[in-house]
């Protein structure tokens, strides 16, 4: 198992910046690849970015391309979103997500109790 918690979220005015932090605690995370969505208006949750913690591959949504960038800190079992340049359409609960990625954890997939985020215009 693998069990996650975001911090960092808070009120920003657009353009400003935020980074949030996602520990994860149980199964070694080189097993999964780490992953943010956000919960906007809509009613599903958005995959933003993900990253393969093996070999460090990294996935990014159009809409935050050069402005979000994730990456993992091994020695704190740790993955981070560096948010720059933020939007108001980037509003809302931000989850991380851990989804397996060997043989082995395959059909493991975990979600954190998510962080809010708020970007004013």
């Amino acid at each position: 198992d693998v069990h996650l918690a975001e911090s960092g979220g808070g009120l920003v005015q657009a353009g400003g910046s935020l980074t949030l932090a996602c520990v994860a605690s149980g199964d070694p995370l080189d097993d999964y690849a780490i992953g943010w969505f956000r919960l906007g208006l809509g009613s599903e949750r958005e995959k933003i970015s993900c990253i393969e913690v093996s070999d460090g591959n990294t996935f990014y949504e159009d809409s935050v391309k050069g402005r979000f960038t994730t990456s993992v800190d091994n020695a704190k079992n740790t993955v981070y979103l560096q948010m720059n340049d933020l939007k108001p359409e980037d509003t809302g609960v931000y989850y991380c997500n851990a989804r397996g990625a060997t043989i082995a954890t395959i059909r493991n997939n975990y979600w954190g109790p998510g962080t809010q985020v708020t970007v004013s215009s």
